[in-house]
């Protein structure tokens, strides 16, 4: 089966007057058709990064230095933005930014910031537009008259619904969902989650799942992608990452570790002691290394690359090759 997606080692930095912050530094993996991955992380380890750098829009002043980015074989990357435009943002991947605020404005109506997606992106009409919406409204569970009402005037599950419906209705195959339930109550992200669901279903539609809860990511997910400074450090299958046996990196280990269990004793969660790397000067060898507590004299002076350490299985440690 061929990939919806390919990253090949992606490097994206952002140009600072203190120097270029390595916010992806050689990333590098596949989605296939109907698949969810999910990243996961530590704040600043460049989850949303990867996802704007996906779509082809990196926040100033981030700059691509190295990499492709694969989507049905065609490098976006040195494409012209009228092309991306036209062929690839929106039409094939999408995506749900983190906090429906985030990306609606204020003062205009939760219609007018709809129909402006789909004349940016397709020649469509003012009367088929206004259906089209109605149409995904109706798909995510709102009534034709959320067209007409500012965000101000929904609640956080329908602004977050509003938003999904516009990340939807030009029949993207990828949608990249950056903390989607965010700010959400548990029981309103419950419901998002199972929207989803349906959606995914629905539509065949290639989830990137970026969030800070693991618990999430494995109700949703079928492979897991954990970043660190910048780094995939493992990747796999969601069985294998959240099973009996332990994850094959130290630092998944430690994340685990640190999420509440619904039968676990709470004394018994840990922390990571320090904080992420600077991205300007990262240390020397593994980047987890100064915070790891199984690190070694390697660890401090080679960076491991990410390997095969099991079938469908990659890490990138050294302890996987030791002895």
């Amino acid at each position: 089966m061929n990939s919806l997606l390919r990253i090949e080692n992606l490097q994206m930095h952002y140009f600072t007057s203190k120097g270029a912050v390595r916010a992806i530094d050689g990333v590098s993996f596949e989605l296939m058709p109907g698949e969810t991955i999910g990243l996961v992380g530590e704040s600043g380890c460049g989850k949303t990064s990867l996802g704007t750098s996906i779509l082809r829009m990196p926040t100033p002043p981030g700059r691509y230095v190295s990499g492709r980015i694969l989507v049905d074989d065609v490098d976006v990357i040195p494409l012209p933005e009228k092309e991306v435009r036209r062929d690839i943002r929106w039409r094939k991947i999408s995506m749900v930014f983190q906090g429906a605020m985030n990306c609606l404005t204020p003062v205009y109506t939760i219609g007018r910031q709809m129909r402006e997606t789909l004349v940016e992106h397709s020649d469509i009409g003012k009367i088929d537009a206004t259906k089209l919406m109605e149409e995904y409204l109706g798909y995510v569970g709102l009534a034709p008259e959320i067209l007409e009402r500012y965000p101000h005037e929904l609640s956080g599950g329908m602004k977050q619904r509003a938003v999904i419906a516009t990340a939807l209705f030009l029949k993207p195959e990828i949608v990249i969902l950056d903390e989607p339930t965010t700010a959400l109550d548990v029981i309103v992200q419950a419901q998002i989650i199972n929207l989803l669901k349906k959606l995914k279903a629905r539509f065949k539609l290639s989830f990137i799942f970026i969030t800070h809860d693991l618990a999430l990511e494995a109700e949703i997910s079928d492979r897991i992608c954990v970043m660190y400074a910048g780094k995939i450090v493992e990747l796999g299958a969601n069985a294998r990452i959240y099973g009996a046996k332990a994850p094959a990196h130290p630092y998944t280990s430690r994340l685990l570790a640190a999420t509440p269990r619904l039968f676990g004793n709470a004394d018994q969660l840990q922390f990571i002691p320090g904080t992420t790397p600077d991205l300007i000067s990262p240390p020397e060898g593994c980047r987890f290394s100064p915070r790891c507590d199984r690190a070694f004299g390697r660890c401090f002076q080679e960076e491991p690359p990410l390997v095969e350490v099991e079938p469908g299985h990659m890490a990138a440690c050294w302890l996987n090759g030791r002895g």
